[in-house]
């Protein structure tokens, strides 16, 4: 034990005291939450450019009250009133007349408008959308453009063009809106938990308001706080290891300690490595969230279990890498591991928005229970507000906890084989043999 402590406290320090790891450490945060900085960065950044549109209206009822509305949007809406800035395109719409008779003819032409950029997009408005009965397929209103699917103006056509219908539905049942002021008022349906009674006083919470900061930023915050303590020590491990293969230095290693006491010291030195960095995360995003006045969503009851189940995970992972790297000769086996050595730890990131969304789905449930998968999406399902049965991450952890002691025992018996071969190519057949054979 003795020797495994020292050799891991040399890969702490080889580790820690680089600048690398400096770096690493401040730039990690900002490369896995980049998408979210961006966002925030660029909300406002949006294309001003005026757009252009053509509307058929063969309803004849229709384009009068969308050309009102797009003089609203484009007095009050277009300009920033505080910096005299243009924030948002104006909408310039025209009608067409509608071609009957050539129709296909008439909106080819209008798409060449839009391909030249004479025009942003065209609308049809079907005759039949007004009262289109039991038939619904025989009434439509058809937005046309060169990306529909991520257009605001699409989103803000459908608004209109829906509220004006109401409008003239009522009109045609001969309904005066004014006799109905509050008909066209959308209200609000609010979200809170379920009420909970204090043991203490005996007083019944009403229940905190439901927000998206405390079901989906804080559960994935958690997720990708482990995947990156698992990212920064795993697959350093394995490239460690295959250089001190390749440049002889495990060779005068052995010499004095024995190959999984050799193995032991890389693990626990990441280990190490890893509690520094998620105190380091945990300890400043603590900080930083109870500064800004958010300190009622940090997760407190699930630090624990992320601590434990992140020991586990790099333990797990680190096992393996170490003894993979062990049978690599050169850099480009070690880079063509390193990939299927972290999938099991990238794989709940394919999956984690319906898991976090249905935390108590029997899908949720049962791929949190599978044992590679567990360490990030368990803790993942119980950051979320809902209360996960006590059971499940006990189970998940015994399951953890197996997976891992047999992880470190195909490790040591492929490490051992592996780290004093030169030249043999890692291929699967062998290191499962080794695996199994020792």
């Amino acid at each position: 034990m003795r020797k495994i402590l020292r050799f891991a406290g040399r890969e702490y320090r080889a580790a820690v005291k680089t600048k690398g790891f400096i770096i690493g450490l401040l730039i990690a945060p900002l490369l896995m939450s980049g998408s979210v900085i961006a966002i925030i960065l660029l909300k406002d950044r949006v294309d001003t450019t005026d757009r252009r549109i053509a509307i058929i209206d063969q309803t004849e009822r229709m384009a009068p009250e969308l050309l009102r509305r797009a003089e609203l949007h484009n007095t009050y809406s277009v300009i920033d009133t505080a910096t005299g800035e243009k924030v948002r395109p104006r909408y310039l719409f025209h009608v067409v007349e509608t071609d009957t008779a050539r129709s296909s003819d008439q909106y080819l032409r209008l798409s060449d408008s839009v391909r030249s950029g004479a025009l942003y997009g065209f609308l049809v408005i079907d005759s039949n959308i007004v009262h289109p009965g039991a038939d619904l397929d025989r009434a439509y209103v058809t937005y046309y453009a060169r990306n529909t699917a991520l257009d605001d103006l699409r989103n803000w056509i459908s608004s209109q063009v829906n509220m004006h219908l109401r409008e003239l539905r009522l009109q045609d049942a001969g309904v005066d809106r004014s006799a109905v002021e509050d008909l066209f008022v959308w209200m609000r349906v609010e979200g809170r938990g379920l009420l909970t009674r204090d043991a203490k006083t005996g007083d019944i919470d009403a229940g905190r308001e439901a927000t998206p900061v405390e079901a989906i930023i804080v559960p994935i915050g958690i997720m990708m706080i482990m995947l990156l303590m698992i990212m920064m020590s795993a697959p350093g491990m394995l490239h460690s290891v295959m250089e001190e293969k390749t440049q002889r230095i495990a060779e005068v290693l052995l010499g004095s300690i024995r190959p999984f006491e050799f193995m032991a010291g890389k693990i626990v030195g990441g280990i190490a490595v890893s509690l520094t960095t998620s105190a380091v995360y945990i300890l400043g995003g603590i900080i930083a969230v109870t500064y800004l006045g958010y300190e009622e969503y940090i997760p407190f009851h699930v630090l624990p279990w992320f601590l434990v189940y992140m020991l586990l995970a790099v333990i797990m992972f680190g096992a393996m890498s170490a003894a993979l790297g062990s049978t690599c000769s050169e850099a480009k086996d070690a880079q063509s591991l390193s990939f299927p050595t972290m999938l099991p730890a990238i794989f709940p990131m394919f999956v984690y928005l319906p898991v976090v969304k249905e935390p108590m789905s029997d899908f949720s449930t049962w791929i949190s229970l599978i044992p590679p998968f567990t360490p990030l999406l368990m803790t993942l399902r119980m950051s979320t507000p809902e209360s996960i049965p006590l059971w499940q991450p006990v189970v998940g952890l015994f399951g953890v906890l197996l997976c891992t002691l047999l992880f470190v025992w195909a490790g040591g018996r492929i490490f051992r084989v592996a780290i004093l071969m030169q030249g043999t190519p890692p291929k699967f057949a062998n290191i499962l043999r080794w695996a199994l054979r020792g």
